[in-house]
Parts: structure tokens; C-alpha cells; sequence
């Protein structure tokens, strides 16, 4: 059972993520009938630690700290990703593996984790934005980067920012039951479980990539997607072989085009809804996938969420008139 937690930090971390596990794992919330846990902010290097929005943190625990905890928890800090930790940060991460505790990371924690090796072997995630450093930093780790966290028992990483608010009250879950975790999710005034990933987060501005062959066939792709398209007809504007074209699609793109297609479709989906009050038959319409079923049907496979969800996520409910 979960009972003693620490928050490990080290200069520069940032404030909001630490927030996060003082939230969930450091207020008494006894008269709820909640556990009282034994949470410290332990410090890895020195008595008082910077943070990266400009003001200090001073703390009595040191490492020794983390000898005891049954958790300890690695929140984000600026330029983690391309640091340097103290080697007994990394031995006393280890040590607490070993031993049987857990360590979770919020964001960019991972890399400390990753610096330790407990990411080898094991699914893990952070921040979409480094989840391609933290593959090629550590590439024995297997990096899920459209999840919103991931729990391979002994270590749990979770994604950016609020994330770690998701991760934190998964484990909760785990440790004290669901309604536990609901209690603090109300609190906090968060759902206690978001549907998706952090897939539906990840800006994807269309790539730029030098298409000598098929960048004026791209082009027509573009502006038609709301038309049946098929890998003839498309061979056809370049004057090749269908065999030949999808040979030069995938040297060029660096996919096919039916996945190419797809994700155009998807985006303009995001955009439209984003943006505007049209039906979501309307919106499959207009994005090739044909009558509001097929948009959904893709849209969560792509992204983890659906097209109604997504809506109301990011135009919010004051921004929305009655759509179908």
C-alpha cells in the first residue's frame, strides 16, 4: 500500500508539474476519508533549488530522503531534456526499484528516469514534443508518444503538464480504489479519467518535404479531399505505373499515400471543428470520409477521442451552437 512519497527535485524544475503531486500526494484530506500519505520534497542538489519561472525552492530533505518512500516522483524541470544528473540521483532511482518502490515522471521527468536506465525495455511516454529525443536518447525504451501516460508497474511516465494530474490519479486508483480517486479529481475540479491521448494535443502542421516527383500531384490531393481517390488515378497525373508512383510517394513523403490521404483528411476534420459550427456530416463531407460514422471511426483510431469530444475540448462549451 501506498504510504510514503517523495517529490524528487532538481534545479530548474518546474513549478506547476511539482504542484501537481502536492496536490494529489501532500494535502490531508482525512476528513473526506481519505489516507493521510508521508509526502516530503526532496532536494538533489542543495537546500534551495531554482525553478524555471524565476523564484525559489528551499527544502529540509536531501537524498536520504528517498530511501523510505514507496513512491518517488520526478516532476518536469527546464532543459531536462539535454542535462546531466548526479549520479547518486540515478543510484538512489535505481536502488528504489530494486527494493520494490515506484517512481512515476511528470513530462520531460522521464529523461531523469531514462538517465537511470529504467526506461530499457519498458513502454514509456513523455511530452509529445520530446518524445523523438527520448527515443533517440535512450533507445532501448520503447516510446508510446500519443498516450496520456503509461504504468509498466515499477515505473509510470506520463505525458505533459496535466497529464501528470491523469497519471498521479491512475495510481491513486490502483492503490486506494476508484472512489479515492474521484474524491481528488472533484477537489481539483478535473475528470477523474480523460478519454484519448495526447494524440488529439499534438500540433501537426502539414509537412514540407522536398516532393520532386509527386509534389504537384500533393498539391491536387490537397485541394481535393473530399474526392475518391485510388493509386491509379493518382499514377495516372504523374504519368507512371501505379507500382512506380507508390514507389516515389513513400521515397518522398516517407509514407503512402493512403496513410498521406488519411491524415490530411483527419487534420482538416480537426481544423473544421475547431473552427466552425458545420454538422459533422457535413465535416465527413467535406473531408472525403463520406457520412459522420466514417469520421468517427477514423478520427478515434487516429487520435484517440471522438469528433464530438474533440469539439468540446477545443472550442469550449460558450463558443458552440447547436450542431448535430
Amino acid at each position: 500500500m501506498l504510504k510514503n512519497v517523495a517529490a524528487l527535485l532538481l534545479d530548474e524544475v518546474n513549478p506547476f508539474e511539482l504542484g501537481v503531486l502536492c496536490e494529489v500526494f501532500g494535502l490531508d484530506r482525512s476528513e473526506e476519508g481519505l489516507p493521510v500519505l508521508d509526502f516530503a520534497a526532496v532536494s538533489a542538489e542543495g537546500p534551495v533549488l531554482q525553478t524555471h519561472a524565476g523564484f525559489t525552492i528551499s527544502t529540509p530533505y536531501g537524498l536520504d530522503r528517498l530511501e523510505e518512500a514507496d513512491l518517488i516522483a520526478v516532476p518536469a524541470g527546464s532543459h531536462f531534456i539535454d542535462r546531466e544528473y548526479p549520479e547518486e540521483v540515478l543510484d538512489a532511482l535505481r536502488r528504489a526499484v530494486e527494493r520494490g518502490a515506484r517512481v512515476l515522471s511528470v513530462c520531460s521527468g522521464a529523461f531523469v528516469l531514462g538517465a537511470a536506465g529504467l526506461l530499457d525495455g519498458r513502454r514509456c511516454t513523455t511530452h509529445w514534443r520530446h518524445a523523438d529525443e527520448l527515443a533517440r536518447r535512450f533507445p532501448r525504451a520503447a516510446v508510446e508518444p500519443d498516450v496520456l501516460y503509461v504504468d509498466e508497474g515499477s515505473v509510470i511516465t506520463s505525458a505533459g503538464t496535466a497529464a501528470g494530474i491523469d497519471a498521479c490519479l491512475h495510481l491513486v486508483r490502483q492503490e486506494y480504489g476508484t472512489a479515492a480517486a474521484n474524491t481528488i479529481a472533484r477537489r481539483m475540479v478535473v475528470p477523474p479519467h480523460r478519454d484519448g491521448g495526447q494524440a488529439q494535443y499534438i500540433q501537426r502542421p502539414l509537412p514540407r518535404t522536398r516532393c520532386d516527383t509527386v509534389g504537384d500531384t500533393l498539391a491536387w490531393m490537397e485541394r481535393n479531399l473530399d474526392q475518391e481517390m485510388t493509386v491509379e488515378q493518382l499514377a495516372a497525373q504523374t504519368h507512371m505505373s501505379p507500382r512506380t508512383f507508390a514507389r516515389r510517394f513513400q521515397q518522398e513523403t516517407g509514407t503512402t499515400p493512403y496513410r498521406w490521404l488519411l491524415r490530411q483528411r483527419v487534420l482538416l476534420a480537426q481544423h473544421l471543428l475547431e473552427t466552425s459550427d458545420e454538422t459533422m456530416d457535413t465535416i465527413a463531407g467535406r473531408t472525403g470520409f463520406g457520412n459522420a460514422a466514417a469520421l468517427r471511426h477514423q478520427f478515434v483510431r487516429s487520435l484517440g477521442t471522438t469528433p464530438n469530444v474533440y469539439r468540446r475540448t477545443f472550442r469550449g462549451p460558450t463558443d458552440l451552437t447547436e450542431v448535430a
